[in-house]
């Protein structure tokens, strides 16, 4: 998984210093394909931007647990066009089998915009810590989403 999400990561930046220029959204929805570690795993993404720098993210997970979070989002540029990075923090509700699990989460990435093509993708990590049912921190979160933007 770590090698993937290198060769994601090289790409992306790679992709950012094209001729592709950035377009602002206000609005995204898509998917995000994760590992099976975490509660808020496989989702389905909705991003939403108060300003040009804060958003609020929600997640829908029915990986291998039912899952619900949120995100709010700090979104700082790069010198790249089209490619910011971001870090932000919330908390995540999960349910599987007879067990509910709870805690805070964070998240750090990459977020880049196509020009004329609504698309946005992003490479994340997003680690949890499990406070419910029991103290458990789980590092290994790393996700590619892809959102149709408006």
């Amino acid at each position: 998984m770590k090698r993937n999400f290198l060769t994601l990561l090289v790409i992306l930046v790679a992709s950012s210093f094209t001729l592709l220029k950035a377009q602002d959204y206000k609005v995204a929805l898509g998917v995000r394909l994760s590992n099976s570690t975490p509660t808020l795993n496989n989702s389905v993404s909705i991003k939403y931007f108060m300003n040009q720098q804060n958003a609020l993210e929600g997640l829908v997970s029915f990986g291998s647990r039912f899952g619900i979070g949120g995100l709010y989002e700090f979104h700082k540029p790069t010198t790249a066009t089209g490619l910011n990075w971001f870090f932000g923090g919330g908390a995540y509700i999960g349910f599987q089998d007879s067990n509910t699990y709870f805690g805070p989460t964070g998240i750090i990435g990459l977020d880049y915009k196509f020009t004329n093509v609504p698309l946005n993708l992003s490479l994340d990590w997003k680690p949890e810590l499990d406070i419910i049912p029991s103290i458990n921190f789980v590092p290994d979160a790393f996700a590619l989403s892809a959102r149709f933007t408006f």
